[in-house]
């Protein structure tokens, strides 16, 4: 009977040791944990990640409050704008193939775009890099006509009805219009629809195997719900999932379109960590990851950072193919962190960066709707919580 009861004890404690699983890391937790005691948040998951190994994996407060589920490992958030880089590393891949340039004309693969005109009346010829780079001064489209498109070829004339922003190449400004259609370009030369592609090239080899652009039914079931703060009641309130991701018959968006989960995004960023390499196996080639990698808009201000209220650092960030790169490290979200480190956030506050000098990845997974995640305290506090903890060698 004791043997009996011993089982059955066992087996209740399945799901806390599950959680429990993987190093935890207590001076990150106490740093998240601030932000669950002002209501700030409901919870997080974070991940710290060297190039070979996982060196800290939290899970923190709840992913429900009304049924209070916790934060798990496996919990699923929308990581938004952190698709971006999945987009540039699918454009690089091809271009290691020899079946595009991130120099070619767009025109050379959606023949549209070559009756583009920009703001002076001049032929545009936008390149892909401008398209990733959000140098190329396209135009959003309606947003109502975007609600109703079905696949990525149906945004391009969307895109194009729209006038242009500006000179291409004359600044920067985050362009989701360029974004998708880089994936669709990748679609074009890949034969296949872009989700197909980076669940075949990237997601699956990689691991990754709870992360989707099209949740299903008992991954929706995993999902951390999204509060806001009321600035009356202090209390977090639920905000629910916008309505323009993750269903079935909604394009797979390159700028914004992927669920994810800490340990998942953490893979994709170890084999940035590497190079462009994962467990033997190769991504992208040197040549493709220096691409990635390097600064293609000069002297522009770039980045999230630019205003006066976030410290007016656009000169300390350039833009690499689909990926933001610090420059200058400057005080605040990026005083702990390495020239050239490189990474992109989400909407909803997700945040990934890689330091490829210290060796380091930092992942934060939430869902705080309305905040600024690139210059979050939760940010800095996160970062410099596991910098401190896993030291430059």
């Amino acid at each position: 009977m004791l043997r009996r009861s011993l089982v059955y004890v066992s087996f209740l404690l399945l799901p806390v040791l599950a959680r429990a699983a993987g190093p935890t890391n207590p001076a990150i937790r106490e740093a998240v944990q601030k932000f669950i005691d002002a209501q700030d948040i409901s919870g997080a998951v974070t991940v710290v990640v060297s190039k070979d190994k996982v060196l800290a994996l939290n899970t923190i407060g709840l992913a429900d409050i009304a049924t209070k589920r916790p934060m798990k490992p496996d919990t699923l958030f929308w990581v938004a704008s952190m698709t971006k880089p999945f987009t540039a590393v699918s454009i690089l891949m091809l271009q290691d193939e020899g079946k595009l340039s991130v120099n070619d004309p767009v025109e050379k693969f959606i023949p549209e775009f070559a009756a583009l005109k920009t703001p002076s009346g001049k032929s545009a010829h936008l390149t892909i890099e401008q398209m990733l780079t959000h140098t190329s001064g396209l135009g959003e489209g309606d947003s109502a006509a975007i609600k109703k498109a079905h696949t990525l070829r149906d945004l391009m004339p969307i895109y194009l009805a729209s006038p242009m922003q500006y000179e291409p190449g004359e600044r920067w400004k985050y362009t989701q219009s360029g974004i998708n259609t880089a994936a669709r370009i990748v679609e074009v030369v890949s034969a296949l629809s872009f989700d197909e592609f980076v669940r075949k090239r990237l997601l699956k080899p990689l691991g990754m195997k709870n992360t989707t652009f099209y949740p299903n039914a008992r991954q929706r079931e995993r999902e951390a719900i999204p509060y806001v703060k009321d600035k009356q009641t202090g209390r977090l309130t639920p905000k629910p999932f916008p309505a323009d991701f993750g269903n079935m018959g909604q394009p797979p968006f390159g700028n914004g379109g992927l669920f994810s989960t800490g340990p998942d995004y953490a893979r994709f960023c170890q084999m940035l960590l590497n190079g462009g390499t994962f467990h033997g196996r190769t991504y992208l080639s040197p040549a493709a990851f220096k691409d990635l990698t390097t600064v293609h808009t000069g002297e522009l201000k770039t980045g999230f950072l630019q205003l006066e209220q976030y410290g007016s650092h656009g000169m300390n960030y350039g833009w690499g193919i689909g990926v933001a790169i610090l420059k200058t490290p400057h005080p605040g979200v990026a005083e702990m962190l390495s020239p050239g480190t490189f990474g992109h956030g989400g909407a909803w506050g997700t945040q990934a960066w890689i330091d490829p000098v210290r060796g380091l990845a930092y992942i934060l997974m939430v869902q705080r709707p309305g905040v600024n995640g690139d210059a979050s305290t939760l940010r800095q506090e996160f970062q410099q919580a596991a910098s401190d903890a896993f030291p430059h060698p």
